[in-house]
């Protein structure tokens, strides 16, 4: 081992707690080393495989294979992490680098003949070999990603794939970063105390914080959620709330350094041509074959079923904003869609007495955190230490030992709850670690929780906003799945289950929210230590349906053009904001503007994991409320339907189909009727 390998923290147990990955040691020039190398080992442990000359077994062939690529995922787990979380402009020349590398080492792999050809001998006998039903669960997973992966083509259209979808690897990233930069680069100073106008204590202590961590005099406004949502929420200057929407609406959308329009056309046309050439009309037809939704016409009834149900109250919900603003204005007002955040607002402060300014004070952020814990606690009997010792990758993060009722080792969560400028938009759970049994010991995950709430000021704590509460819940929900899974192998485990069935552990956590009895275990008063009061919980309760119906088409809307980019069958070659208004027109409850688009920053189907699955989320959202029924009528905290929930759901992982690990917990097959019941839109 050379000297810089030998200083290399991931060629080394790490000698951490639970071998956790030592940030305090990992430097920038670690990682393309150790990807190098990572994809060497890798490489090696393949051709082993391939070049065994016993006749091809799950034991010889599968699990080998389940088990390969250790350091090259070590690597490249924490490298992919924190490019989301704490990257900086070297991080990104890196994976400039890394992703050809890699995208080619997937294809070596994928494309392997002789290694496919194996797997192929044990799938054709995965019912005649004694294998248990994780086995040949596993298995099957193993043989399907190899077969959309190219591994049934031949000559020149093996190639072809190989291009294809190193192509769409890069385009992918750059699509990302694009979307990242944009997004950093925007600001708006304010210096005059006018501008300020309906601007609520905590956006301003946030905004001027920003100014001043940046050398600047003033308040400073960006394009990260606290930020521009509560401007746009607030902001009584009807000309900038314009000037911020136009920022946010409109990035990587024209000509400039961060354009992603051309990205967006390339990468639904090679997504299109990679879908064509394994035999599939598009690549929703592609993508929908292995999940809950099966194909497009499936996802096409839920989202319009959906569309037709919330129709009704989507139409009053616009109708009634713009009442209260002619009314407010006591003149007629042209609503545009950077008045909708400000007036809707208004409304809802006027007609239940309840705002964020009002709800905030309640939740802050470490009563919030002992309240999810605790959530956990009162659920599942699951506790969590701080662990100091665990190293970090920000001093902002803390990393936490999980436990289970007897006190044994469950898992380890990370939280980092703030924005920063090298982490992108939105919020997220993943892994640096996932779970799986090998030798008998059961080798347990590491899990991190990543959001952008609103930072501590210098006069109060971080206060969270009810939505913001509500996400910390949701991701939550995503890391229970990762911490309680008890699986053999690492790809069935946690999360790994069919993309439309991935949000309903975390979208059932967001229900307790409006629970009075939960609320009570820790929305306090941040200074006079007093609980939420009953009426404002009854206010959130009542609260909790407003504008169900246009969000409700708001989401639809993002699943349309989802779908309408990846049913396409010939490449787009137009302008991208003419298709996004085709394909959005039905959901459309506001007058477009000229120069806004979507689909140039919208990374969940560009850069992420949601191509022809962002219908997923309503999916789920029907499922959440089918779920929580089970509470509602056993009781919230009931400890047997919780077990049945752990049991069925959080712990099994992709280890069955997810229809029947459903029923198993609720008993029936899921239905849309609690989701419209619970939105009030069915009695």
């Amino acid at each position: 081992m050379t000297t810089t390998q030998a200083q290399n923290p991931f060629f080394s147990a790490y000698g951490t707690p639970y071998d956790t990955p030592p940030f305090d040691r990992i430097k920038n020039e670690h990682y393309e080393p150790a990807i190098d190398k990572g994809i060497k080992d890798h490489t090696a442990e393949i051709n082993r495989i391939v070049k065994a000359k016993a006749i091809p077994t799950f034991e010889n062939t599968i699990l080998p294979f389940e088990g390969s690529g250790k350091l090259l995922s070590r690597v490249t787990s924490v490298f992919f992490n924190l490019l989301s979380a704490e990257s900086n402009d070297e991080m990104l020349q890196i994976a400039q680098r890394v992703q050809p590398k890699l995208s080619a080492h997937s294809n070596e792999i994928n494309l392997n003949e002789g290694l496919f050809q194996k797997i192929k001998t044990v799938y054709g006998k995965r019912f005649e070999s004694n294998l248990n039903p994780e086995q040949i669960r596993l298995l099957e997973k193993i043989y399907r990603e190899f077969e959309n992966s190219g591994a049934t083509l031949a000559g020149k259209d093996r190639d072809t794939y190989r291009d294809l979808s190193s192509g769409l690897s890069r385009l992918t990233l750059t699509f990302g970063q694009n979307a990242l930069k944009e997004n950093n680069r925007y600001e708006m100073l304010l210096t005059d105390k006018a501008d300020l106008a309906g601007l609520p204590k905590t956006a301003l202590d946030a905004a001027e914080a920003k100014a001043k961590a940046k050398n600047k005099e003033g308040w400073l406004f960006d394009l990260s959620a606290p930020s521009y949502i509560a401007f746009m929420k607030y902001s009584s200057r009807r000309d900038l709330r314009q000037k911020l929407y136009m920022a946010y609406t409109t990035q990587c959308a024209a000509s400039g350094e961060f354009d992603n329009r051309e990205n967006v056309r390339e990468i639904t046309r090679i997504r299109m041509q990679i879908a064509n050439l394994l035999g599939y009309p598009d690549y929703a037809a592609y993508v929908l074959r292995d999940k809950m939704a099966k194909d497009k016409e499936h996802v096409y009834e839920l989202l319009d079923k959906l569309f037709d149900a919330y129709a009704k109250a989507a139409r009053e919900d616009v109708k009634m904003v713009e009442g209260f603003a002619v009314g407010m204005e006591g003149k007629a007002i042209d609503l545009q869609p950077w008045d909708w955040s400000y007036y809707s607002e208004k409304l809802k402060d006027a007609k239940y007495s309840v705002s964020d300014e009002l709800v905030r004070p309640y939740f802050e952020l470490e009563n919030v955190k002992k309240g999810v814990f605790g959530l956990a606690t009162d659920l599942y009997g699951v506790t969590f230490r701080k662990n100091t010792k665990i190293p970090v990758y920000h001093p902002e993060v803390e990393a936490f030992d999980v436990l289970d009722e007897k006190g044994n080792f469950l898992s380890v969560l990370y939280t980092d709850f703030h924005p920063r400028e090298g982490k992108r938009q939105g919020a997220w759970m993943t892994e640096f670690k996932g779970q799986y049994i090998e030798n008998g010991r059961d080798s347990r995950p590491q899990v991190l929780i990543v959001m952008n709430f609103t930072r501590p000021t210098a006069t109060d704590p971080a206060l969270l906003t009810f939505d913001e509460a509500e996400t910390f819940l949701h991701e939550f929900g995503h890391a229970l799945h990762g911490m309680l899974t008890k699986c053999t192998y690492e790809t069935l485990s946690g999360t790994n289950v069919l993309h439309d069935f991935v949000e309903l552990p975390s979208q059932i956590m967001e229900n307790w929210l409006t629970e009075k009895e939960y609320l009570d275990k820790f929305a306090v008063h941040y200074k006079t230590g007093e609980k939420i009061p009953a009426g404002l919980v009854k206010k959130l309760v009542d609260a909790a349906n407003y504008n169900a119906g246009y969000l409700c088409y708001r989401q639809l809307s993002f699943g349309y053009l989802d779908m309408a980019w990846h049913t396409l069958t010939q490449a787009y070659s137009g302008d991208i904001i003419d298709f996004e208004r085709k394909a959005m027109a039905k959901t459309s409850m506001l007058p477009l503007v000229d120069g806004t688009a979507m689909s140039t920053s919208f990374g969940h189907i560009f850069s992420g994991g949601y191509a022809a699955g962002y219908y997923g989320y309503k999916w789920a959202e029907a499922l959440d409320a089918d779920a929580f029924a089970l509470f509602k009528e056993t009781g919230i905290f009931n400890r047997e339907t919780a077990g049945s929930f752990r049991k069925n759901i959080l712990e099994k992982g992709n280890t069955e189909d997810p229809v029947n690990l459903y029923i198993k917990f609720r008993g029936q097959e899921p239905c849309v009727d609690a989701l419209l019941i619970r939105n009030g839109v069915k009695k």
